[in-house]
């Protein structure tokens, strides 16, 4: 199982990312696709979540209104819209499903 994150990179506040997380070698059906992020020396923390049946969406409070989940179920992939970013959204993002974890993207928001 693979799931490969990309479209990080640097923004300025207030800009707009749209991170992508592509899914290899996973065949079940049912599951839920979580987005977390980890700044510099805090935890891990969850981002938003879909379920790929239905998909139905859940968001950390703070980020709601700013962060659109979506999946794609024939191109296995999950979509991070990320709008209106502050500062303290910067970090490395990564994909999960059950226990498998990509690499992570980092996303920087700086003048």
């Amino acid at each position: 199982v693979q799931l490969v994150e990309s479209g990080g990179g640097l923004v300025q506040p207030g800009g707009s990312l749209r991170l992508s997380c592509v899914v290899s070698g996973f065949y079940a059906t049912d599951y839920t696709t979580r987005w977390y992020r980890q700044a510099p020396g805090k935890d891990r923390e969850w981002v938003a979540s879909i379920t790929d049946v239905g998909g139905v969406t859940n968001y950390e409070a703070s980020m709601k209104g700013r962060f659109t989940i979506s999946i794609d179920n024939a191109k296995k992939t999950v979509f991070l819209q990320m709008n209106n970013l502050k500062n303290e959204d910067q970090g490395v993002y990564y994909c999960n499903i059950r226990d498998y974890w990509g690499q992570g993207t980092q996303v920087t928001v700086s003048l």
